[in-house]
């Protein structure tokens, strides 16, 4: 359990508070690119970090991360005209760039220079891997965007979307790299017909159909053995399930800091899946989910599932809320689960959701007990507090220098019992942490810290 002080500290992140100052040191992804589709369009309201921002496209396909009100009047910008490479409030024509810079103020003469002591608060952006990142630290603190796989690959490769948490970010993030819940939550009961359907078939357990051995070592082994990696940019946790014989079934899972995770089920060959959660405020997040396939491009099938709502995405509705949500309890089917499944809830993604909505808006993690297959929750809660910490002591995140730390895979491997994670990580990916930096740029791997 966390302190009551401790749980306050992991899961507030508005403007001023200790965790909301950390994240600020990183880049975080805000909108997807296709948000905002055409120069000069409609410009959007966006929610980060309990700030209320405005984000729009100008004429140069630049995108602008701005606050929402012009510095005159206070008018709001959002009904502001968008065009010719800045936004011009409608009440008195004053205009700003994506920097934040005014532009113009008609309602002055023509050579006042008063316009160069005006601005309004504007956030670096960047676009990469189909998603608009925005800077919302320090500017002499301001890293490198992090060389996340997916973002390295062509466009055809990957697909990336987003869904909304109804929950505070810490706890959703805790429910994705603790991959002991696959033993129920994701699971037909034993005795279901449905079973005996994933015993003969396989089941879609990851971004395909699963080998049914897989399915019945994560059923039948409902104690998996827990060991972690730290490595520059975060850590690297694998479950060792009991196979067949004498082996070991390993789901690997990765974490960056600070809001960043790979799923665990692919084997070679098979797609990566991984997950960002950005705060709205405290009781909710934006979850950007994205898959991708490192040697070739996505199938038009895999694309339609993913749309769908398959693996990490979710089926949604043209404002990215899942169709199955806290409000409708998530279309719960009692007799599918009385029958066929734990949950009886429809989507892995979906049913992730439930049980983390479930928990509160904002988990009160001093009434809980932890057990030996939480390892990967509390070293979380450790790396991400003693940051904090450090911070509000004057020491700046030790952020990888190299943005290519964050080059990173994880997935599932099968090895003798006698291996220990470093081995097998080492057997599956050529490097103890799942660094895959020389595939792209030829550098040196990074061993374990």
């Amino acid at each position: 359990m966390l302190s009551r002080e401790d749980n306050e500290t992991l899961t507030r992140t508005g403007p001023g508070t200790k965790m909301g100052d950390y994240m600020r040191r990183f880049w975080q992804p805000v909108l997807l690119s296709r948000e905002l589709p055409m120069a000069d369009g409609a410009q959007k309201r966006i929610e980060v970090l309990g700030e209320k921002l405005l984000a729009f496209r100008d004429s140069n396909g630049r995108v602008g991360v701005v606050e929402p009100r012009c510095p005159h009047r206070g008018a709001d910008l959002y009904l502001a005209r968008n065009g010719e490479c800045g936004l011009r409030c409608v009440y008195h024509g004053w205009k700003f760039d994506v920097d934040g810079k005014c532009m113009e103020i008609p309602t002055l003469p023509p050579d006042s220079h008063f316009r160069h002591k005006v601005s309004i608060k504007a956030y670096p952006t960047r676009e990469w891997g189909d998603m608009i990142w925005a800077y919302m630290g320090p500017a002499e603190r301001m890293p490198e965007l992090p060389a996340m796989e997916l973002a390295l690959l062509p466009g055809s490769h990957r697909y990336v979307s987003k869904k909304l948490q109804q929950c505070n970010w810490a706890q959703a993030v805790e429910g994705a790299i603790d991959t002991a819940h696959f033993s129920f939550a994701h699971m037909a009961i034993p005795q279901a017909a449905a079973y005996a359907d994933v015993l003969a078939k396989g089941a879609a357990l990851g971004d395909q159909v699963v080998k049914n051995d897989r399915v019945r070592w994560v059923r039948e082994d409902t104690m998996p053995k827990f060991e972690i990696i730290q490595h520059p940019s975060g850590f690297v946790v694998g479950g060792a399930r009991k196979a067949d014989g004498e082996d070991l079934y390993w789901r690997i899972t990765q974490f960056m800091q600070p809001n960043h995770s790979y799923t665990p089920a692919a084997f070679p060959g098979e797609g990566n899946h991984g997950q960002t959660w950005v705060p709205i405020d405290d009781e909710s997040c934006w979850i950007f989910t994205y898959s991708w396939h490192p040697d070739r491009p996505l199938t038009e099938h895999e694309r339609a599932q993913y749309a769908g709502g398959h693996n990490v995405h979710a089926a949604i509705d043209e404002n990215f809320v899942p169709i199955r949500n806290r409000g409708n309890d998530y279309l719960i089917d009692r007799e599918e689960q009385r029958t066929r499944t734990y949950m009886g809830i429809a989507g892995v993604s979906e049913q992730d959701a439930a049980i983390q909505d479930s928990q509160g808006f904002i988990h009160d993690r001093t009434r809980e007990t932890l057990g030996p297959t939480d390892l990967a929750i509390m070293r979380f809660r450790r790396m991400m507090l003693e940051g904090v910490r450090d911070l509000a002591n004057g020491v700046e995140p030790d952020l990888p220098f190299d943005p290519r730390a964050y080059l990173v895979r994880s997935g599932g491997w099968v090895a003798h019992r006698s291996k220990n994670l470093a081995a097998v990580m080492v057997e599956r990916f050529g490097s103890e942490t799942g660094d895959v930096r020389d595939l792209y740029f030829g550098a040196t791997r990074q061993v374990a810290e």
